[in-house]
């Protein structure tokens, strides 16, 4: 009857229960329907990036991407190099999933991940301004296919560099899911041109090395101390 569109109160009058009741029931079934979802399959409640992720990347082929992002079109935006891309899908009734991944859009893929966590709907609202709060701008929402797009384009791109995404990023793409077959293509690297900038937690004496194996001299850019 809720396929059909009933409400509750009509459920209720059919099957002789209580108001409160039907809406137990007809909650606890859509749980149960939602729970044999696939993850990547489950509704999105929101998915964002941060302001300025396009920065340096060919977006020819993806237009609307790049006019959606006009901090990345800015000469030194200060931001170039990550996309950090949160998603949140529907876990049951009033919880969410929410899946992170901080993504090197130039060189090294996904470097970091947040594993999936499940909260209350209405966290949302504090969650992600939390999540974004080392960036000056607020983030832009996207859709699921241009957050696959990023994440899964960059980890190809780095693993023809010579580098593997972060420990937890398998688990992490079962929420994600793959991107569309007929998705645009982005140009991975700064220019065109892979470019590594070191983090804290980088080996950056052996990266340069890979970059050197995988790309040949003058091929590749780098800022590190090595």
């Amino acid at each position: 009857m809720r396929e059909r569109g009933s409400a509750p109160k009509q459920i209720a009058k059919v099957l002789g229960l209580r108001p409160s009741q039907a809406t137990a029931l007809v909650r606890r079934v859509a749980e149960e329907a939602l729970a044999n979802i696939e993850p990547d399959q489950r509704p999105v409640v929101g998915c964002w990036v941060n302001a300025g992720w396009s920065t340096g990347l060919d977006l020819a082929k993806a237009p609307e991407w790049a006019a959606a992002d006009a901090l990345g079109q800015e000469p030194d935006p200060g931001t170039g190099g990550f996309a950090q891309i949160l998603l949140a899908r529907q876990e049951r009734a009033s919880r969410v999933t929410v899946t992170g991944f901080l993504v090197d859009v130039y060189c090294l893929g996904v470097k970091n991940v947040t594993d999936p966590e499940v909260m209350g709907a209405g966290s949302l609202t504090t969650y992600v301004p939390m999540y974004y709060s080392a960036f000056d701008h607020r983030p832009l929402p996207i859709g699921v296919e241009q957050a696959q797009t990023i994440v899964h384009g960059a980890v190809a791109y780095a693993r023809g560099l010579g580098f593997e995404p972060a420990a937890g990023f398998a688990d992490a793409a079962v929420h994600l899911g793959a991107p569309p077959g007929d998705r645009p293509v982005i140009g991975f690297g700064r220019d065109g041109k892979p470019f590594y900038l070191s983090g804290p937690y980088d080996n950056p004496r052996k990266v340069v090395q890979t970059l050197e194996r995988t790309c040949g001299p003058d091929n590749y850019d780098y800022l590190a101390h090595l």
